[in-house]
């Protein structure tokens, strides 16, 4: 249970996820523990600086599915601001808030890889 308390205290919405996975925490913690391979391996930041914006597209589409399932709601938002830039054209401001969102997803990624 501590891994889902100092989730709340980094803004995730635990309880809207403990729903979803019909109050079974055990799963929840399951599922949760397989994100930071999940963003690792889905990188964003790369595809921008390459210019390959299609791709940081798809990677952040992607993260924003996966954050919006296990409900880690600041992620989700910036994923969802992001996805919503880049297919207005955007990659700049997309870049900036990729860049404010990743100090937030490291300390999630922090809290569910010590629990």
């Amino acid at each position: 249970m501590a891994l889902i308390e100092e989730l709340n205290k980094l803004g995730v919405n635990t309880n809207e996820a403990l729903q979803r996975f019909s109050g079974n925490s055990a799963l929840y913690e399951r599922m949760i523990g397989k994100f930071p391979a999940a963003a690792q391996g889905l990188e964003v930041l790369k595809f921008l600086e390459e210019g390959d914006y299609a791709t940081a597209l798809e990677n952040a589409h992607t993260l924003k599915g996966v954050t919006g399932n296990l409900s880690l709601t600041p992620l989700y938002k910036g994923y969802t601001e992001i996805v919503n830039l880049l297919r207005a054209n955007d990659p700049e401001k997309a870049k900036e808030t990729l860049l404010e969102l990743i100090p937030v997803q490291v300390n999630i990624i922090e809290c569910i890889e010590k629990n």
